[in-house]
């Protein structure tokens, strides 16, 4: 006990330690544990093999002590130099009696009392006995005087954060939450859609106006062929007229030149 006792400390100050786990460190009775520990609230001794208190050490702010799987038959006596001691576990042990449990009556703060596993525990009216024997207390063996079961920590946490059924209703309005996006989703695809055929409408309609544009441009081609093939006929006329005019000058020269000779 006294090397885990050391080894607990991690070089702390024995002054400083306000709470000790000296679970399963065999040993038959306390040993290393002093009256220095004197900010000491939670001292934890389970499994540890004891089969008495005797040198518990005096501990003035000491309000936790578990002392379950143990063979304490005895000796509860020295466990008085702690009067602050508010919870007390003495689960798993040999007391036989409630007798052996009289000295517990010094502790004016002890709320919680553990005596599951003991043979005390099938003493006729057991628990109205305890109750009747400290006022003060609160809980034995889970249970208050009333059989009300002491409320764990994970049935606190339920508490806070919403019962079953809350949660399910949660679950089921996010669900109509998603069908509602889903559904949103789909409206949002069917405009899609609308909208591309739209714009395949208008992408066709400038396809036929390009077409109709296009019949345009070959008539103008036409035009324009027309108004070439009209020049090239002028040209040619004009062409042709000269030819003529030069053709007659020559036959008219030809015609002075023979009546000149004839002369």
């Amino acid at each position: 006990m006294e090397k885990r006792i050391e080894l607990e400390r991690r070089a702390r100050k024995v002054n400083q330690i306000t709470e000790l786990n000296l679970d399963n460190c065999r040993s038959t009775s306390i040993v290393g544990l002093t009256d220095e520990y004197t900010a000491l609230e939670s001292l934890s001794l389970i499994n540890v093999g004891l089969t008495t208190l005797k040198g518990f050490p005096k501990l003035p702010n000491l309000k936790k002590l578990e002392l379950s799987d143990n063979r304490i038959s005895s000796g509860l006596n020295y466990l008085t130099t702690s009067p602050k001691l508010q919870y007390l576990n003495l689960s798993g042990n040999k007391i036989k009696d409630l007798e052996t449990l009289k000295p517990l009556e010094e502790f004016k703060n002890l709320v919680v009392l553990d005596l599951f596993n003991n043979d005390a525990t099938q003493v006729d009216n057991y628990r109205e006995k305890i109750f009747k024997m400290l006022p003060t207390l609160n809980f034995l063996d889970g249970f208050d005087c009333n059989d009300e079961e002491v409320q764990s920590e994970g049935d606190d946490d339920d508490e806070v954060n919403g019962n079953d059924s809350d949660e399910e209703g949660v679950s089921g309005d996010d669900d109509e939450e998603d069908s509602d996006d889903s559904d949103e989703e789909d409206n949002g695809e069917v405009s899609l859609s609308e909208v591309y055929n739209d714009d395949l409408e208008e992408d066709n309609s400038d396809w036929e106006g390009e077409g109709e544009g296009g019949e345009d441009d070959e008539d103008e081609d036409s035009d324009i062929d027309d108004a070439d093939g009209d020049a090239n006929e002028s040209a040619a006329s004009v062409n042709a007229k000269e030819k003529d005019g030069d053709k007659e000058a020559d036959e008219s020269q030809v015609r002075g030149k023979k009546r000149k000779h004839d002369g």
